[in-house]
C-alpha cells in the first residue's frame, strides 16, 4: 500500500482549467477523450492484476476479448454492448483475486467447501467493478457469466434470454478456452473433443446461437486458436 506523507496533498488533474476558454464542442470532445483514456487505463490495470495473480488467467482473458468481439459483431451487438463485452471478456475472472491460491491452483478435484468459494468469484468481480462509474453494466455481465442456458448455473439461476447476451457469449468462449488450454496439472483437450462438448451442451449449458457463431470461425482458424492456447493441432489430434 502506498502511504502519503503527513499533510501531503495528492494533486488531481483539473480538467476544467485546461479547457477553460475553448469552444464548447472542443471541451466536450476533450473530456470524452480523457474519460475514454481513463476507462482504458482501468481495464489494462485490472488485466495486469490478473497477470500478477496468474499469468494464464491474464492471457486467457485477452484471447476471450478477441473472440468475444468477433462473436458480438457477428450477432449485431450495438457499440455499447460491444464495449461491455470487451470489458466482461477481459475481466470476467477479476473476482478470482479473492479466491485463495490453494484453491485456484489445486491440481485435484475441489471439495464442496472449496467449490462453494470458487463459485463466489463472479460475485466478487461484480462487487469490485460496480463501484466504478461506467462499469455497472459490464459488472452485471461478469456476475452472470457462469449462468447456464437451462437455468442450472450460478449465482442467480437465470435461463435463456434472462441471461445477458454478453454473459452468454463469455460463457461459451470461456468454456472452450478452458477445455483446450494446457495447464501445469493437465493437458488441454483435443480440438475435436472440445467442439463435441460445446455442441453436446448447446441448449443446456450454452446458448446454441452463440455456439454456432463461435464454432464457425473457430473451426476455420483451428491452428491459430491452438497456438494461442499453448498447444498445436497435430499434438492435440
Amino acid at each position: 500500500m502506498v502511504e502519503s506523507l503527513p499533510n501531503e496533498v495528492i494533486p488531481v488533474p483539473n480538467v476544467g482549467s485546461s479547457l477553460r476558454g475553448a469552444p464548447e464542442s472542443l471541451r466536450i470532445k476533450q473530456v470524452e477523450e480523457q474519460v475514454s483514456a481513463l476507462r482504458t487505463s482501468v481495464i489494462c490495470a485490472f488485466n495486469q492484476l490478473l497477470d500478477l495473480k496468474d499469468l494464464n488467467t491474464g492471457v486467457h482473458s485477452t484471447r476471450l476479448a478477441e473472440w468475444g468481439m468477433r462473436i458480438g459483431q457477428e450477432l449485431g451487438l450495438d457499440e455499447a454492448e460491444l464495449q461491455n463485452l470487451e470489458v466482461a471478456a477481459l475481466l470476467h475472472d477479476i473476482g478470482k483475486v479473492g479466491v485463495p491460491d490453494s484453491i485456484l491452483k489445486k491440481p485435484g478435484k475441489l471439495d464442496d467447501e472449496e467449490y462453494a468459494l470458487m463459485k463466489k468469484h463472479p460475485e466478487y468481480g461484480w462487487a469490485v467493478l460496480r463501484m466504478l462509474p461506467g462499469f455497472g453494466r459490464a459488472a452485471l455481465d461478469i456476475l452472470h457469466h457462469h449462468e447456464s442456458f437451462d437455468g442450472k448455473g450460478y449465482p442467480a439461476g437465470l435461463k435463456d434470454t434472462e441471461i445477458p447476451i454478453v454473459s452468454r457469449i463469455v460463457t461459451v468462449i470461456d468454456a472452450f478456452d478452458a477445455m483446450v488450454s494446457s495447464r501445469p496439472y493437465r493437458k488441454g483437450l483435443p480440438h475435436e473433443e472440445a467442439v463435441r462438448r460445446l455442441i453436446q451442451c448447446s441448449g443446456t449449458q450454452f446458448d446454441p446461437v452463440v455456439v454456432q457463431c463461435f464454432l464457425f470461425f473457430a473451426q476455420a482458424e483451428m491452428a491459430t486458436v491452438f497456438a494461442a492456447a499453448g498447444t498445436s493441432v497435430s499434438s492435440a489430434l
